[in-house]
């Protein structure tokens, strides 16, 4: 017996064996499997060290239907590439035509073989028809996109046999695969891929806009060439609308090309089936950004990427620094300070790189007021958002009922209020402000009479109303990604607060104007969703709980997958969090003793006592 990643224990195949010095496993589950009893779950492999490698072995002679299905639902969790051993399970024609890569199917603990799988006494049959039943917790789609799911699942797998050798095996599937969720976890792993935001620029020069697309791969089958022939064929289809790739229709990696890899500079050499002529120089700049941006994810010490075209002639070659420089990138970029009220309703900040202690409101905690009118006091601030570029500030004063933009720089004066809400108490008035790295704002009006979500250009212009016609509840909170193309929502229904992830269609001339579309969520098991922060490009960190649970903080990614990965430590009463893309920075927050930080492999630190609503810029 093993121990379950699940809990509990269950049975091991007789035949598995292991060659652990050697990185590999093999597996075979065709030797014990009983052919009747219980429902009885398959959760085939145990977590394994990151250089472990997992391989199947083919059915043994003579194994029953039971004992054939036990085996193939263990080929499906092995890292052989083509699923090779798995279709030694399957008859000649099935082999053929099932395509395990259009989708995969995770559950909650496992697929269960329902009882009549085996002949049994009667064993003058040649055909039976097994049943997979377990629960949905996801699916991932041809595209690699992660989607959440739930209800049950039910699928009927034919097996024969065959007349000639007197071999079981199965002859009729669906297509995919499926297994449960702790060897997805184990088999699967979340890569960022990048494209370029189709109508956000920044800077002068109209430096486009990186947008995380995170999709999973098999991690230890040849995971950087999966990678770089996803970013080929283009964006998943929910970020797709909002998105461009800067490489032509139909590029796709030379024929035979398997195993990239960097070499021992740090290089990774890409044929692509380009002609020199047809890739102009800006143009192959951008598309070395996108695979760069990619690959660093499975390789965080690549530093240049060279694009070859068809002969072996060189199209492009980039470095890490350029690529910085030749598209905005948030998690590149690193605050220079925290920003928070404190007690006396000002702005002050903090340089992200001071440790702070308890010593009391604005000293001895290395926080002092920003320069201008947001640290003079002179409004009762209950929120703050700092620009980007940390040029600018929006405030919510009045208890919640004005929205106010200034220059984080001496001298100037508060005018006008740029939102105004009528909600009958501060929680039902305007919510954070949020900016995006074009300089756009972002903020939301709770009142429950007439909830609306506006974005004011470059922060200064008429606010324009953002329709959002999925939307089925009232906003409670907005973070609007750096990128421009995504924005996080809190939506309040039945009592319930769930998060939401939104991508921003903005006006292409139609006259339709910006719009908030296809509303998915990234926190399915979560009642209550109290605080929020972007956390990554494609990651949150959520302050929530489940029903009948208690608080708690997690990451969380944009489509609804949780990270494999230790949770920040544990703090009570949390009505605010601050994290940065740059993930180097320390997380910030709000609690019953005042404003505190983590940092890395640290406690949680007291740092002022009387603040409230951390941020850093965004």
């Amino acid at each position: 017996m093993v121990a379950d990643r699940e809990g509990g224990a269950r049975r091991r195949p007789a035949r598995a064996v292991a060659y652990a010095a050697l990185g590999v496993v093999l597996l075979a589950g065709c030797a014990s499997m009983p052919d009747s009893g219980d429902l009885r779950d398959v959760e085939s492999t145990p977590r394994q060290d990151t250089g472990v490698r997992v391989f199947a072995m083919p059915p043994a002679d003579g194994a029953g239907p039971g004992e054939i299905m036990q085996g193939f639902l263990e080929a499906l969790t092995s890292d052989d590439p083509g699923y090779d051993t798995a279709r030694k399970y399957l008859t000649a024609e099935a082999a053929r035509s099932w395509r395990p890569e259009r989708s995969t199917t995770v559950l909650a603990n496992g697929p269960s073989i329902e009882t009549d799988c085996g002949p049994g006494a009667r064993e003058e049959t040649n055909s039976v028809t097994c049943v997979l039943a377990g629960s949905r917790v996801a699916t991932v789609d041809a595209q690699q996109a992660y989607q959440p799911a739930d209800g049950s699942y039910r699928e009927k797998l034919h097996l024969t046999k065959d007349a000639k050798s007197g071999q079981w095996r199965i002859g009729g599937l669906p297509d995919g695969v499926v297994m449960g969720n702790s060897d997805f976890q184990r088999n699967y792993t979340s890569v960022d891929k990048y494209y370029f935001a189709s109508n956000t620029a920044v800077g002068a020069s109209g430096q486009p806009v990186a947008v995380a697309d995170p999709v999973f791969v098999r991690s230890k089958v040849d995971a950087m060439t999966q990678m770089v022939r996803s970013l080929l064929k283009g964006p998943t289809a929910w970020l797709g609308p909002v998105v461009r790739s800067s490489f032509p229709t139909g590029t796709a990696l030379q024929k035979g090309v398997t195993g990239l890899a960097p070499d021992d500079q740090n290089k990774l050499t890409v044929p692509l089936n380009l002609r020199a002529s047809r890739v102009a120089s800006g143009k192959c700049t951008e598309m070395a950004t996108q695979v760069l941006f990619t690959l660093r994810n499975l390789a965080p010490t690549l530093e240049s990427v060279e694009l070859q075209g068809t002969g072996g002639d060189r199209l492009c070659e980039l470095t890490d620094e350029r690529a910085e420089s030749a598209a905005w990138h948030g998690a590149s970029k690193h605050p220079e300070y925290v920003y928070f009220i404190d007690g006396k309703h000002r702005v002050v900040r903090m340089p992200t790189a001071s440790t702070g202690s308890d010593s009391g409101s604005g000293s001895g905690t290395g926080s002092a007021p920003v320069p201008g009118p947001m640290g003079e006091g002179g409004k009762r601030l209950q929120s703050v958002a700092v620009s980007r570029d940390e040029h600018n500030a929006a405030g919510v004063a009045d208890e919640g009922r004005s929205l106010y933009v200034t220059s984080l720089a001496s001298g100037g004066s508060f005018d006008e209020a740029l939102v105004s809400s009528a909600g009958a108490t501060p929680a039902d008035r305007l919510t954070t402000p949020s900016w995006d790295a074009r300089g756009d704002l972002w903020v939301a009006d709770r009142d429950p009479h007439r909830t609306r979500l506006f974005v004011l250009e470059q922060g200064v212009g008429k606010p324009e109303q953002v329709a959002v016609p999925d939307l089925s509840g009232q906003i409670k909170d907005v973070r609007v990604a750096a990128d421009g193309a995504r924005i996080a929502l809190v939506v309040e229904k039945d009592g319930k607060q769930s998060l939401f992830i939104g991508r921003i269609q903005r006006d292409d001339g139609t006259g339709q104007g910006i719009s908030v579309d296809g509303l998915r969520s990234a926190t399915p098991d979560l009642e209550k969703v109290s605080a929020i922060s972007w956390a990554g490009d494609s990651r949150l960190l959520v302050v929530g709980q489940e029903q009948g649970g208690v608080q708690q903080m997690r990451y969380v990614q944009v489509d609804g997958s949780t990270l494999d990965g230790p949770a920040p430590g544990a703090l009570t009463s949390v009505k605010a969090v601050a994290a940065s893309e740059d993930e180097r920075v320390p997380l910030v927050a709000y609690s019953e003793d005042g404003i505190v930080r983590l940092p890395s492999g640290a406690q949680w630190q007291k740092v002022d006592k009387d603040g409230s609503a951390p941020v850093y810029p965004g």
